[in-house]
């Protein structure tokens, strides 16, 4: 039977809509002869020719109101409220037109036929609708998986809807945390408190469990998740209201837990005044706007309308994503402001004077820079380059041309490091301080925070890579803690830091509680309905394994180096005063420090960055890979009869290169030395 039904709901919609008007024919004619047969309780009026007339006529009429009020438009198998609202209307009109047929055409039909007809054609034109669509709707139950949802408000009715017409899941129950709604029925389904949860998922057989709480803070979020976190049955979630009304998903769109739910935070009200003081009617350019915290930055910017949006990365794909992405936004947003991408390495002072002058650039947000520790770490000269002259030429660059704000976005990772790429951050920092001192034209400040989520490199897209590759999570330390903040946050409090600045500020953002990185990835787990394997659940899902710290890794971050710490008029911004050296003292520092990687010295590099004032404390040998592999080299062939050794010929290159870099923008005179 239930393949005859399958065979029906295949055909074209002009056949279904024919055997339709044919069911309805019988049945209203079936729905007349009991309502006669009910009344009188006599078979003697159907054997009248008069009440044939009655059908005769009362059969196109009623088929003509159904048509009308579009009976045969309606699928059967996807029926709303709406449809079933029409077949009473449909079914009361028909009988309206028998009660004026009958009293035309004098007929011996009684007053009450009439509602004992609607009462039975009500039955069956409509039983016979919702019979098929509970019928279709039994047969993809099969295939569907048994879901629980959490929430029992408008969002949770609005996704109950929407799964009965999918093809994927199958709602079973509500779950909701308020006692009034306890017990009652949302969309036919009964509502259950959450201490339940345990017996709900063996009776219906929950497979998933489906967050509908929008709206609820991230604080309140946690909260659920940390509840629903042992019963070992993924979670997903609906899109949060901020956007749904931003039209960036819609409600019934199911999603995998975000990391800034288990993390994250409710958003303090950002500060107008401060979001516009250095954006709105100014020319913005931002470094580094391909990256994670550069692209947020322009996204963030772009909404605080200024004059013009300059996009300068030395990444072309990521140029080309981020200004795609921007100008797709710009045009839904209705917005006109000029964006402009260009190609770039913050190492040429020539070109970075050449577009802030073209354009009139009047705010930095110089957040270009390598980030990654354990990269940086085996590729030092490079890290150096970019993160520390980088930042000396585009602050030179931005004195020269007459910019007004310079904002530095900086990384706790340059409190007290024991890593290049910290320390590195570190010398940026100390340059802003130190021409924040030496001149008054050009305003510089600096905004130091940690780990963002989601960021490139983050470990979070590499846990859930790994649980659903069936683990091993790697971890480097059980102990390791990490701040976390999310990357729009971050953006938000850079900007507003940015404007509370009088020039060589250092600005730490409220970071929040360090989390323990196995902590979290065994939170991940848990939620995706795994089980972690250790010594009490040896038959568990995904093993930790945990395989050491990386070179020039710490334990925990810190986000300021002294005790004075003073706070601002944003509850997540403090500022603080450290030391720095002065631009003449730190200007012979850079100098020895930029001819130490000109001729590739790693030792003399080591030396210089345990000399600058960023308490710098190695905790190895240097890891840099070239240097690692010339070492073992000439380990391995103590005797050289080449006229010019590999480190001369090293040293010979990368003056070249350096010279062709800095020299049309320094004043430093660099002479090539032969050894």
């Amino acid at each position: 039977m239930l393949s005859f039904f399958k065979q029906i709901f295949r055909l074209p919609r002009i056949y279904k809509r024919i055997i339709q008007v044919l069911v309805d024919t019988m049945l209203l004619m079936l729905s007349f002869v009991l309502a006669m047969l009910l009344r009188l309780d006599s078979w003697a009026p159907i054997y009248e020719q008069r009440t044939w007339l009655m059908l005769a006529a009362l059969i196109p009429l009623s088929l003509l109101i159904f048509i009308r009020l579009g009976f045969y438009r309606a699928v059967v198998r996807y029926m709303s409220q709406k449809a079933l609202h029409a077949i009473l209307l449909g079914v009361v009109g028909s009988a309206i037109a028998m009660a004026v047929i009958s009293y035309l055409l004098n007929l011996p039909i009684p007053r009450s036929v009439p509602v004992i007809y609607a009462m039975l054609a009500l039955l069956t034109i409509g039983g016979i609708r919702v019979f098929l669509r509970s019928l279709y709707q039994r047969s993809l139950v099969r295939h569907k998986t048994c879901v629980a949802i959490y929430g029992a408000g408008a969002a949770g009715s609005q996704l109950v809807a929407s799964l009965r017409h999918g093809q994927e899941y199958v709602p079973m129950c509500f779950i909701d945390d308020w006692r009034g709604m306890r017990g009652t029925l949302v969309e036919g389904l009964k509502v259950y408190s959450p201490n339940e949860l345990p017996r709900l998922i063996k009776q219906y057989g929950v497979k998933r469990i489906l967050l509908a709480i929008p709206s609820a803070s991230l604080g309140r979020r946690r909260e659920i998740l940390k509840m629903l976190e042992p019963s070992a049955v993924p979670v997903q979630t609906v899109p949060s209201m901020a956007d749904v009304i931003a039209g960036h998903a819609r409600i019934n769109e199911i999603r995998d837990v975000t990391i800034e739910d288990l993390l994250g935070r409710d958003p303090v009200p950002p500060n107008q005044s401060l979001l516009d003081a250095n954006i709105r009617d100014k020319v913005v350019m931002i470094t580094g706007a391909g990256g994670s915290i550069g692209s947020e930055l322009c996204r963030q910017v772009l909404q605080q309308s200024p004059r013009q949006l300059i996009l300068f990365e030395v990444c072309e794909y990521s140029l080309y994503q981020i200004e795609k992405e921007l100008l797709q936004f710009s045009k839904a947003a209705g917005l006109t402001i000029p964006i402009k991408a260009l190609l770039g390495s913050v190492q040429k002072r020539q070109r970075l004077e050449g577009v802030m002058r073209a354009f009139n650039v009047q705010t930095i947000y110089h957040a270009a820079a390598y980030k990654h520790v354990p990269l940086v770490e085996h590729n030092a000269i490079e890290g150096i380059r970019n993160n520390v002259f980088g930042t000396l030429e585009t602050a030179k660059a931005a004195m020269a041309s007459g910019v007004e704000t310079f904002v530095l976005v900086s990384t706790d990772k340059a409190v007290r490091p024991t890593n290049v790429m910290g320390t590195t951050k570190r010398l940026a920092e100390l340059i802003c301080q130190a021409f924040a001192r030496e001149q008054s034209a050009t305003r510089f400040c600096m905004v130091r925070f940690g780990n963002v989520l989601g960021s490139s490199g983050s470990v979070v897209p590499l846990f859930r890579k790994q649980i659903r590759e069936g683990g091993p999570i790697t971890i480097t330390h059980p102990d390791i803690t990490r701040y976390f903040m999310t990357i729009p946050e971050a953006a938000q409090l850079v900007i507003q830091a940015g404007a509370m600045g009088h020039g060589g500020d250092v600005f730490v953002l409220n970071m929040g509680d360090p989390v323990r990185i196995s902590d979290l990835a065994m939170h991940m787990v848990r939620l995706s309905g795994l089980e972690v394997m250790d010594a009490n659940s040896p038959h568990g899902d995904i093993e930790l394994i945990y395989t050491g710290l990386r070179p020039g890794e710490k334990l925990f971050e810190e986000l300021l180096i002294g005790d004075e710490v003073i706070e601002t008029a944003h509850p997540r911004i403090m500022t603080a005063k450290e030391n720095y050296w002065v631009w003449h003292r730190l200007e012979k520092y850079l100098q020895r420090l930029h001819e130490a990687a000109v001729e590739v010295r790693h030792d003399d590099i080591r030396e210089l960055l345990l000399e600058a004032p960023a308490a710098y404390h190695p905790q190895g040998q240097i890891a840099d890979l070239v240097w690692i592999e010339e070492s073992s080299s000439a380990s391995a062939a103590p005797e050289v009869t080449t006229l010019e050794t590999k480190s001369q010929t090293r040293t010979r290159a990368g003056l070249i290169e350096l010279e062709q870099t800095f020299s049309p923008s320094t004043n430093w005179t660099i002479e090539a030395r032969q050894r």
